[in-house]
């Protein structure tokens, strides 16, 4: 497939799920700068589609990325209650995250450092396998952008590889088999 027809075909399987639609329509209206859907609520539906299952099956929550200059748990906090407020109505688990403060916690939580970043799209760039390295969002006139830095060939294609840009890797298993445990199709391709 050519590019421009994976991106059409890649917003056709994530916007069969009535949250991402909802939610990117609405994503403008927390005024958040460099704000994006991420993840699972994104690639899941694409790999739903291939398998023929519907579009929510084993999407586990809607990560939302922005970047705020303020790192303090309270002008987060107030984020995340907008957010709460803003799509309380969809009932699904959303997840809204400052990635100006990831390398403040992520230790803590999973054991290992995080680099300072300058961007959310440097953070989406950073994900633990590279063909889910996705994030998009609307362009306030209808469409979309998709932010795709490892391109859409490996998604289609169920391939899950190391990201070389994820500081990271020690995880790279434990996540593969979780994606494989949703998607038992997916080939895990080890370096």
């Amino acid at each position: 497939m050519r590019c421009d027809d994976l991106k059409e075909r890649f917003l056709e399987l994530v916007l069969a799920d009535p949250a991402n639609r909802a939610i990117l329509e609405r994503l403008p209206d927390l005024g958040l700068s460099d704000a994006w859907l991420v993840a699972g609520c994104l690639f899941g539906p694409v790999w739903n589609g291939l398998s023929g299952q519907p579009p929510q099956a084993g999407v586990k929550d809607y990560d939302i990325f922005y970047w705020d200059e303020d790192t303090s748990w309270e002008a987060e906090d107030r984020v995340i209650k907008r957010a709460d407020a803003l799509f309380a109505d969809l009932g699904v688990v959303h997840e809204v995250r400052n990635q100006a403060r990831v390398p403040l916690w992520f230790q803590e939580r999973f054991g290992s450092p995080y680099p300072q970043t300058s961007s959310s799209v440097e953070n989406i760039n950073g994900f633990i396998v590279a063909c889910t390295c996705l994030g998009l969002r609307g362009d306030g006139k209808g469409g979309f952008e998709l932010c795709a830095p490892k391109g859409l060939d490996d998604l289609f294609k169920g391939i899950l590889e190391r990201n070389p840009d994820n500081p990271t890797p020690d995880r790279f298993a434990a996540k593969c088999r979780s994606y494989q445990a949703r998607w038992p199709w997916l080939t895990v391709i080890n370096d």
